[in-house]
């Protein structure tokens, strides 16, 4: 008797322990790799996160076939404006941004993978501890499968893979995280852009992280 009230006690406590879907710090700060399955995309880039005021910052260098491009981003979705910047030659050109923010955050329907230990578990500081988790979600380039991992503690993104018809399948790694805006003015438009006119979006609007380096 007093083995299966044991064994229930270590059951319930392990239900209580199971990770929960969460949502990153509003404020963050990074730099994140992405390639695509085909190498035909490689991107390095460093990033500006608010969630609180809707504002993205993305600074990109990568290779897409066999050029080299740069490319500044400036997603304002409250004001419902994307900047595209050129600090080099001070120029900025202004379009419309009409979809919803979306939080990084691990979705609702996603299905647990596994907890696991990156690095080690040997000794303290050895390594960390994540969540896999994986779902499907509708963009406006169709519907995408992921599997993404963050921290246990903290809900810091790690990695992602997104799979549709139209990019195939995308890895991205975040590196280098720091809660908090380092540098707040990285999300206000340079001096240069305040007169930048609005014009009409011949494309797709850039939806979030994976549509803005699939534009390319």
């Amino acid at each position: 008797m007093r083995a299966l009230v044991l064994f229930v006690c270590l059951s319930a406590g392990c239900l209580a322990q199971r990770p929960q879907q969460c949502t990153s710090p509003p404020l963050l700060t990074g730099s994140m790799s992405l390639s695509t399955a085909n190498e035909k995309l490689q991107v390095f880039a460093k990033y500006s996160y608010d969630a609180l005021g809707k504002r993205i910052r993305l600074r990109e260098i990568g290779i897409y076939g066999n050029k080299t491009f740069i490319i500044d981003w400036l997603l304002l979705y409250r004001q419902g404006v994307v900047y595209k910047i050129n600090s080099r030659n001070r120029t900025c050109i202004k379009k419309p941004l009409s979809v919803d923010f979306h939080p990084l955050e691990v979705p609702k329907n996603a299905t647990l993978l596994a907890q696991v230990v990156l690095g080690s578990s040997s000794g303290p500081g050895q390594g960390v501890l994540v969540n896999t988790w994986a779902g499907e979600k509708q963009m406006k380039i169709g519907k995408a499968k992921y599997m993404s991992t963050v921290t246990e503690f903290g809900c810091i993104p790690v990695s992602s893979l997104l799979h549709t018809d139209k990019t195939g399948w995308m890895v991205t790694s975040f590196f280098n995280n720091v809660i908090g805006l380092l540098d707040p003015q990285q999300l206000l438009p340079p001096p240069f852009c305040r007169g930048a006119r609005l014009e009409t979006e011949d494309g797709e609007d850039p939806v979030d992280f994976y549509s803005l380096f699939s534009e390319m």
